[in-house]
């Protein structure tokens, strides 16, 4: 898996890009283009070691009193180090004026203006790319300590040249919508990248600019937590660490094991990072998140917030109830499970076995042979839902007394172990765009061929061994940053903490829910650890959710989700009262991928107007079914038509890099 940093998706000049994202139910495509136009614009160009100031068509970046810092995103736009004493002037010196390597958008159809020779970019939005510093200890005045968080806007606006005469061109939009993927360890900038566009059409018809920012440790902001000097370190242990309930013959060894690992984890925490853990509860992001809206110059939060986000969203409504603008929770968590021991874990155990029974099986078989591998007759019979959950039961059962041999081109010889595709099934249940790929792996590995599965199934590994050496060696991701979330906000548990408490749990967990109860197990299982190094956090939100707004929430929460199931949605409504209203949305996925008319109607009213119905709870349904996604639109075709090998394997890809930004571990990221 790629580290995703900001500036990430940036590509080399001169390229025309074209990629096929899947966000929150719009399946959408995002074209990027970078055009060189030689004779358009004159600008200077002189050496940076020349003394001369460095000028562009549009001015020069960052903008005097802008408190993000922002300018054209590069590759090289990447926050200055804490360590750098002139940070802002590292950053202007940096700034690249020639507009062919600035990161643009598409056409907008709210702009009237076309591309000319004096201005070939008009009426494109623009990416920005910046940092933000905030205190590392709010409660703690005495300490001149910072986070530098880093943050990319898409403005919808573009940019103006500085010889024009339109006003209304390269200027911030009149608010701004903040988005948060999740996780905990989910990047915004790589959010913006991803869905900026997207967002800035579904929710105010391409109106508002879009900001994303990388939390407190994570990813490109700094400083970022991980506790592995490279991620082939954390590949090595993870393989061992994270086996299935299902498949380890000595349930308490296996325990040791991994808990044995955290504490040597915890410890490698401390020794790279000292005290900062103390400093990166979700009460602390959600003070970041009100640092970015008087950054912003806002009197209140436009904002879209996803499944860990939602918990951020919970907390920052509750901490800072006169500043809450149109701010949706999609995919809602419960924050008062996250402060019970392991309830980050435990608690969300609901949906994952329906998704998959009702979901990926049962539409499998509605849909049909056409559309789903899975659904092909067997002995000349037609596929029943229960002879297809039977057949897979079988399969799965299989992989637990002995692996399948596979090989790939890229890592040579595999296996297909049980406890790999378990997690990859869990995976795609945030998903459903996923499910064709993962059924003709199933289909296949039914048959005796391993070849697709074990594709999929590859983890992209941090060591690659024909790569040149580098001077400058990869940054290792931020993966330790959910432990430390996740941990510092139930740090003060009143629940037993002996192992054999946590073995109970984890049968408890597995036996509720196969699919989930393992990797939700394992990601709240550091948490033992957390308070021999970290005994209390700088500050936790403990009140209640019931506090009156200066405007009410939206919470969008789904019927199938893996990971937020809809009970949260309502169990928070009953507590915010009249200051939320609730969508129920009926469909699969996490948050509100599968695309609805009237989920994505309400959404947009709501941001752009403030409006919301007058029903505490509202019920909107999907307007496709799995596996029939695009059927009837024009150049659609069947499953047989259009998927070959290389098309699940690019689908399968994209889901993983998707399913990056809401719940790493379970991407291989």
């Amino acid at each position: 898996m790629e580290k995703l940093t900001i500036g990430s998706s940036q590509q080399p000049p001169n390229h025309r890009v074209q990629s096929r994202w899947v966000v929150s139910g719009l399946a959408i495509t995002t074209l990027i283009s970078f055009i060189t136009f030689p004779h358009s614009f004159s600008f200077i160009t002189s050496q940076h070691d020349s003394g001369n100031q460095l000028q562009s068509p549009y001015g020069q970046f960052p903008l005097p009193k802008d408190p993000f810092h922002l300018q054209p995103c590069t590759p090289s736009t990447l926050p200055p180090p804490l360590t750098d004493p002139s940070p802002e002037r590292t950053w202007a010196a940096i700034f690249d004026p020639n507009p062919a390597h600035w990161s643009w958008g598409l056409q907008s159809k709210h702009h009237d203006a076309a591309p000319s020779q004096e201005d070939p970019y008009a009426g494109r939005g623009i990416y920005l790319c910046g940092w933000l510093d905030v205190p590392l200890d709010y409660t703690n005045k005495s300490d001149a300590r910072i986070t530098r968080l880093a943050v990319t806007k898409f403005q919808v606006s573009g940019l103006a040249p500085i010889n024009a005469h339109r006003s209304s061109a390269g200027k911030k939009s009149e608010r701004t919508i903040v988005i948060e993927p999740g996780g905990p360890g989910g990047s915004g900038t790589s959010y913006v990248w991803r869905a900026a566009e997207n967002f800035t059409q579904r929710l105010s018809d391409g109106k508002l600019d879009v900001l994303g920012w990388d939390p407190r440790g994570v990813n490109a902001s700094l400083p970022a937590i991980s506790c592995f000097p490279h991620d082939v370190d954390r590949d090595r242990w993870n393989l061992i660490t994270s086996q299935q309930r299902a498949v380890v013959t000595d349930y308490r060894a296996q325990l040791e094991f991994a808990d044995a690992l955290n504490a040597a984890k915890m410890r490698g925490c401390w020794e790279r990072h000292g005290d900062f853990p103390r400093f990166v509860s979700t009460a602390f992001v959600a003070r970041d998140v009100e640092q970015i809206r008087l950054a912003l110059g806002e009197e209140s939060l436009t904002g879209y917030f996803v499944s860990y986000g939602t918990g951020i969203g919970q907390t920052y409504v509750s901490m800072f109830p006169r500043h809450v603008g149109n701010l949706i929770l999609d995919g809602t968590e419960y924050v008062r499970d996250h402060r019970l021991r392991g309830g980050f874990g435990w608690t969300a155990l609901d949906n994952a076995t329906d998704a998959w029974h009702d979901g990926f099986l049962g539409e499998c078989v509605k849909a049909g042979p056409k559309y789903c591998a899975l659904a092909k007759e067997k002995d000349n019979k037609s596929v029943t839902l229960k002879d297809l959950e039977s057949r897979m039961e079988s399969l799965l059962s299989s992989l637990k007394d002995r692996p399948v041999p596979g090989y790939t081109s890229n890592g040579g010889p595999t296996l297909v172990t049980y406890s790999a595709l378990v997690y990859s099934i869990y995976g795609a249940m945030y998903n459903a765009n996923s499910w064709p790929a993962l059924a003709e792996a199933l289909y296949d590995l039914e048959s005796g061929n391993a070849t697709l599965a074990s594709s999929m199934l590859e983890r992209t590994w941090s060591f690659d061994p024909e790569l040149p050496c580098s001077l400058t060696p990869e940054v290792p991701t931020s993966e330790e940053l959910g432990d430390m979330v996740i941990c510092a906000d139930a740090y003060d548990a009143t629940e037993p903490d002996d192992l054999d408490w946590w073995l109970s749990l984890w049968k408890n967990m597995t036996t509720q829910n196969w699919i989930a109860g393992d990797s939700r197990f394992y990601g709240v299982l550091p948490c033992r650890h957390f308070n021999t190094y970290w005994p209390e956090p700088a500050e936790v939100y403990r009140g209640d959710l019931n506090h009156t707004l200066s405007h009410p929430v939206l919470l969008i929460a789904e019927t199938y989700d893996p990971a937020t199931p809809l009970r949260n949605g309502r169990r928070l409504l009953q507590e915010m009262g009249r200051n939320a209203r609730l969508v129920a949305h009926h469909g699969y996925g996490h948050s509100s991928r599968d695309t609805s008319k009237c989920t994505d109607s309400i959404a947009r009213e709501y941001i752009l107007h403030g409006t919301l119905p007058d029903e505490a709870e509202t019920n909107c349904y999907a307007d496709e079914k799995p596996y029939r996604y695009g059927v009837g639109k024009k150049g659609a075709s069947s499953l047989s038509e259009t998927f070959v090998e290389q098309d699940h394997l690019r689908t399968w890809r994209e889901h993983l890099r998707e399913l990056a930004l809401s719940n790493p571990r379970l991407s291989g990221a």
